[in-house]
């Protein structure tokens, strides 16, 4: 980690690292979820949701190794055990429903779990607006496609 990347950072290191990895344990646990509502989610429609959701869950693995590697530009260390996603995440997890052929309430809770993404998101781009760029940049660059999860997925509503 350069010094250089600590130093342009305008707020406290230690607070953002922290923040960077609740953002994290939720992409991890979003992953999950999502791959795992795919694979087991029947029924008429369960084919366009599946694929939805296994596409999701491939770019919140992609925003997990985003955050990895700029909690590790920062000095920082990504949450290594598992058991801590469930402690430090901002969002939660949420099992599939018992009915696999539950369909809406797979993509109601998709739709929750991204809203909370927003969140996370919208406030990690206004902690770091103006007091560091990359995060800034990130941060950004993660709530766009969090966007477009839950505009994908309330119209599979």
């Amino acid at each position: 980690m350069g010094a250089k990347a600590r130093e342009i950072v305008g707020l406290n290191v230690e607070e953002l690292l922290e923040q960077l990895n609740r953002a994290l344990a939720d992409e991890w646990l979003a992953f999950y979820q999502y791959w795992i509502a795919a694979q087991v989610a029947v029924g008429r429609q369960a084919r366009p949701i599946a694929e939805a959701l296994k596409e999701t869950a491939m770019e919140e693995l992609e925003h997990a190794e985003e955050l990895a590697t700029r909690i590790v530009q920062l000095g920082g260390r990504p949450l290594t055990d598992p058991r801590q996603w469930f402690e430090k995440t901002n969002c939660t997890y949420v099992e599939p429903p018992q009915d696999p052929e539950d369909l809406d309430k797979i993509v109601r809770d998709t739709v929750e779990a991204e809203r909370c993404a927003i969140e996370v998101y919208r406030k990690l781009a206004e902690l770091t607006h103006g007091k560091d760029p990359v995060t800034y940049q990130l941060a950004l660059h993660i709530l766009k496609e969090e966007l477009e999860h839950e505009d994908t997925f309330e119209n599979l509503l």
